[in-house]
């Protein structure tokens, strides 16, 4: 009786041994099989062609294989433009030394696509548009006209009364002074922030916009610079900074992690005459 109760023992065992291996062997198989099943991913991108204007924009929508596409929006423009649909235009200069083209609006937040990591929810779209309240010249390539147009105005660049020949003489900075620039000089002039501003929305003949402003700023704080009242008597209307209303997307929604909204806070102090510019550490 025991020796039958043991051979029991043994048979059930390795029944449920057996049934363990085949177990494991099934659920290796569906990963394999999921490993190799494609990711199909939508996206719904904006499309206008100026070619033919009687045309309505409309979103269109395109199905990518995430297991072939890059992790990033950009990859799956690339993608869709390459093997898709050639006629999808946008801007990019990544790895050119031109950071900053592939602005755009992804999923309601203006961003760089190169940096902007595709939703791996395959139940949502993925909506891109241009870049808001720009006149769009076709498909997600905005008019970039008036954003240039008012850097340019801002002088960016150093400005001295008695310039001596380049290449004779070192504009001398401070650690300290040099530091006030942090934050400021990193700007890429993507557009992310200005478009995301509602006084700019509605002033952008008028108003200089967060990225304008920001870089106008890192000109006065400059120690070098010396045409600081120039730059600010400029800015003295109501509408070139002024028109702000500390409203902050401009901060939130910045790619390089700036804070427009605090550097056109402490314009503001400058141009009113809150505050004065501190006289450098150090002078040529």
């Amino acid at each position: 009786m025991a020796a039958a109760t043991e051979g029991l023992l043994v048979r059930t065992c390795k029944l449920s041994l057996s049934q363990t291996r085949n177990v494991h062997q099934t659920a290796a198989v569906c990963a394999a099989a999921a490993d190799t099943a494609p990711k199909i991913k939508t996206f719904a991108v904006y499309r206008w062609n100026p070619d033919v204007p009687e045309k309505k924009p409309f979103l269109q929508e395109y199905q990518v294989d995430l297991k072939k596409c890059g992790p990033m929006v950009l990859d799956a423009l690339i993608k869709i433009k390459n093997e898709i649909d050639s006629t999808l235009t946008f801007r990019r200069s990544c790895r050119e030394g031109i950071c900053g083209s592939c602005a755009m609006n992804i999923g309601g937040v203006n961003t760089l696509a190169c940096i902007s990591k595709i939703d791996t929810d395959l139940s949502n779209k993925t909506k891109i548009y241009p870049l808001p309240h720009m006149y769009v010249v076709k498909d997600l390539v905005p008019d970039m006209t008036n954003f240039y147009r008012q850097y340019a105005s801002i002088q960016p660049y150093l400005q001295k009364k008695n310039p001596k020949p380049m290449g004779q003489e070192q504009n001398l900075q401070s650690v300290n002074d040099r530091k006030k620039l942090d934050g400021l000089y990193e700007c890429i002039l993507c557009a992310c922030c200005s478009t995301s501003c509602p006084s700019y929305w509605w002033n952008s003949d008028k108003y200089l916009g967060p990225a304008a402003l920001m870089q106008a700023y890192r000109w006065v704080i400059d120690s070098r610079d010396e045409a600081t009242q120039e730059r600010l008597d400029k800015l003295k209307d109501p509408f070139s900074v002024f028109r702000c209303h500390t409203i902050l997307n401009c901060t939130k929604t910045c790619p390089k992690g700036l804070n427009p909204g605090k550097a056109i806070a402490e314009m503001k102090k400058l141009v009113s005459g809150v505050e004065k510019k501190p006289a450098p550490e150090l002078s040529n």
